[in-house]
C-alpha cells in the first residue's frame, strides 16, 4: 500500500483554476479553450481568472497556445498528469478494505529516528514521507502505522542517505499512558473526526451529481465536464489526509466506505454517458478509471 495521512462537514474544496486547466488535458495534450472558459463559468470562475493563470501556465513553459480567446487550442508542453492523477494503489487499497479484503493482523509498525540539525532537510523529509504514509507521531522522532509501509519509509530513508539513523520494528502491544485498545489507540493518534468530515462532504457532493446524472433533466455536456472535475478534486480532498486505518480500528459505519461508494457510482455514470462529446477523451477519466473500482 502507498498512502497519505468536528462539526459541520467540511465545504466542497475550492477548484483552482490550475487543477481546471491540467483536469481538461484531452489524450493528444491539448485544451480546447471553449471548453475551458465554459466549465470554468460553471464553476464559478471569472474568464480574467483563466487568463491569468494561462499567462502564467505559459511563462512556466507548460502550455502553448495557438489562437487566441475562446478559439484558442492551448498544447501541454510536458505531461501535466501529476497534478491530478490519483495513487491509483493507495485507492485500490481502500477498496479492498472497503470490501473486507485486507484484514488488519493486529501489528502496529513503529518507526524511530534521531537525525542532527545538519541534516534537517533530510530529517523534514522523512517525516513529511511518514505523515503522507498515514503514520501517527507518538513523541518526538517516533512514529506508528497500522499498515506495512516499512519497505517504502526504507527506501524513502535510503534514497536520503539517513538509513543509519532509522530503526523499524513491529509490535502488537502498543500502549499510550494507559490505553492499549487499538480502536481507542486509532481515536487518539489519528484526527478521525477531521477525516470522517471530508468524506461526507465527497459523500454529500457525489450523491447530488449522481442524482442529476440519473435524473429525467439531462445534464449538458459541460455540466458533465464540470461534476468531473469536482468530483476528482473532492475525492483527493477526502483521500490526502486520510491514513487508510484498517476497517477494525475505525468506528462502524465508516463516512470513508460510503463515500467512496458514491464516488465510484457518480464516475461510472459519469464516464459512460453516452453522448459522443469530447470529454471522452480526457486525460482525467483514463486516469480515475485506472483507479475506481467499476460498480
Amino acid at each position: 500500500m502507498t498512502s497519505r495521512p468536528a462539526g459541520a462537514p467540511a465545504a466542497e474544496p475550492a477548484i483552482g483554476t490550475r487543477t481546471l486547466v491540467f483536469a481538461l488535458v484531452r489524450e493528444d495534450g491539448t485544451v480546447d479553450a471553449g471548453e475551458l472558459y465554459a466549465v470554468a463559468e460553471s464553476l464559478g470562475m471569472t474568464d480574467q481568472q483563466v487568463r491569468l493563470c494561462l499567462k502564467r501556465l505559459a511563462a512556466e513553459g507548460r502550455f502553448t497556445r495557438e489562437g487566441r480567446g475562446r478559439k484558442a487550442v492551448l498544447r501541454a508542453a510536458a505531461d501535466p498528469a501529476g497534478a491530478i492523477a490519483p495513487d491509483a494503489e493507495y485507492v485500490r487499497h481502500a477498496y479492498l478494505q472497503d470490501e473486507g479484503l485486507a484484514p488488519w493482523d493486529g501489528t502496529w509498525h513503529l518507526f524511530a529516528f534521531a537525525i542532527p540539525e545538519a541534516s534537517r532537510q533530510a530529517r523534514d523529509s522523512l517525516r513529511d514521507t511518514l505523515l503522507h504514509l498515514g503514520a501517527a507521531p507518538l513523541q518526538g522522532g517516533l512514529y506508528a502505522s497500522a499498515n506495512a509501509i516499512g519497505d517504502i519509509v526504507e527506501a524513502h530513508a535510503r534514497g536520503l542517505g539517513v538509513l543509519p539513523s532509522l530503526t523499524r520494528l513491529t509490535s502488537r502491544d502498543l500502549r499510550v499512558g494507559d490505553e492499549d485498545a487499538p480502536e481507542r489507540l486509532a481515536a487518539l493518534l489519528w484526527p478521525l473526526r477531521e477525516v470522517a468530515d471530508r468524506h461526507e462532504a465527497l459523500a454529500a457532493l457525489a450523491a447530488d451529481r449522481l442524482a442529476r446524472l440519473t435524473g429525467p433533466d439531462r445534464p449538458t455536456e459541460t455540466e458533465r465536464l464540470a461534476y468531473a472535475v469536482e468530483l476528482a478534486a473532492s475525492f483527493t480532498a477526502a483521500m490526502e489526509p486520510d491514513p487508510l486505518l484498517p476497517p477494525e480500528l475505525l468506528p462502524q459505519p465508516w463516512a470513508g466506505t460510503r463515500a467512496r461508494a458514491l464516488a465510484a457510482r457518480c464516475w461510472t455514470a459519469l464516464a459512460a454517458d453516452g453522448t459522443g462529446g469530447k470529454h471522452g477523451g480526457l486525460r482525467l477519466f483514463r486516469l480515475y478509471d485506472g483507479a475506481f473500482p467499476a460498480s
